[in-house]
């Protein structure tokens, strides 16, 4: 649905997409990850046509962005970070305006709104006027006017930025609805862990220079060399730490607060089930037997390090 192949973008100097390689499949929730300045903007506003790039080429749905732009803009919703709203209308009238626009006409345009208004949860306000409502109601609405003419993909820059914990949340539920709509969605955020629960497939951007580029699990593999457990037992964690030591296995065993005990195994060692075997067949009972999870956050400073030395 979208493919990248070394799309490039300089401002003087500076290259604020490098040699960008991507490549998303329909239904795809792709979280597009970096700080201010990284590149994200850059390469959705090329997707969209809005901008053109100094290098490479881009498809999106099989149209190119330089022979096609039409038809990209015709199966493409690109939401900005920042848009303006007309104050005098009220939220239908405002959806309205831009379903005109889009040439849906007649009892269809009615609908239609009314429709979108419904998925982003806003028929409440349907009558309330634009300039009245906060941040977070203003970002549904921009969801719901880019959805109007029922794109293919969507481009959300920084859809998130600037809500409160739980308009940020709502947000995360409206991408996930619009993933089982099997629509291609690509969102860019730089508050990273935000993304770890929607996304499929997650790309990882810094410098212009694209550092990560997979499924989620995939990249977290790609960042994590060795395991680490938590294990919590009865009895004696100090005994019990001691005791997992022992194992070949294992590259170092540490008892935190609260009597957690943390395992970090060897590099290359996949199964620790001998973990559980040692401490029942010591007598222990286990109450906790877990991997540690890497979030995004971690992973992103990870694969970013060479990048600041």
């Amino acid at each position: 649905m979208i493919e990248t192949r070394k799309l490039t973008k300089r401002y003087g100097n500076l290259i604020a997409a490098n040699q960008i390689d991507l490549k998303l499949d329909e239904g795809d929730v792709f979280g597009f990850i970096g700080p201010n300045g990284s590149g994200k903007t850059t390469t959705m506003r090329m997707l969209a046509t809005l901008l053109a790039p100094d290098f490479g080429e881009a498809y999106v749905d099989g149209h190119s962005i330089y022979t096609h732009p039409r038809e990209i803009r015709r199966i493409v919703g690109f939401m900005p970070d920042f848009f303006g709203v007309y104050d005098d209308m009220k939220v239908i009238e405002y959806l309205e305006f831009f379903a005109a626009a889009y040439r849906i006409d007649g009892p269809a345009r009615r609908r239609v709104c009314e429709e979108k208004l419904e998925l982003v949860d806003m028929t409440f306000k349907r009558d309330a006027m634009v300039n009245q409502l906060s941040r977070g109601q203003t970002q549904r609405i921009g969801l719901a006017r880019v959805l109007l003419h029922e794109p293919k993909v969507l481009l959300l820059d920084e859809p998130a930025s600037g809500l409160d914990p739980r308009a940020r949340i709502e947000i995360r539920q409206l991408l996930k609805r619009l993933g089982e709509l099997k629509k291609t969605v690509m969102v860019s955020s730089h508050i990273l862990p935000e993304l770890a629960d929607v996304c499929n497939k997650v790309g990882m951007i810094e410098k212009g220079i694209m550092v990560a580029n997979a499924k989620v699990d995939e990249v977290m593999q790609q960042v994590r060399q060795t395991i680490v457990l938590h294990v919590r037992v009865t009895g004696d964690p100090e005994q019990a730490a001691k005791l997992i030591a022992q194992h070949d296995g294992v590259d170092k065993v540490d008892v935190l607060p609260a009597e957690l005990i943390s395992v970090t195994l060897k590099k290359g060692v996949l199964d620790y089930t001998f973990i559980p075997t040692i401490l029942v067949q010591a007598g222990y009972r286990i109450m906790l037997f877990r991997e540690e999870e890497l979030n995004l956050e971690t992973a992103f400073m990870e694969l970013t390090r060479g990048l600041y030395q």
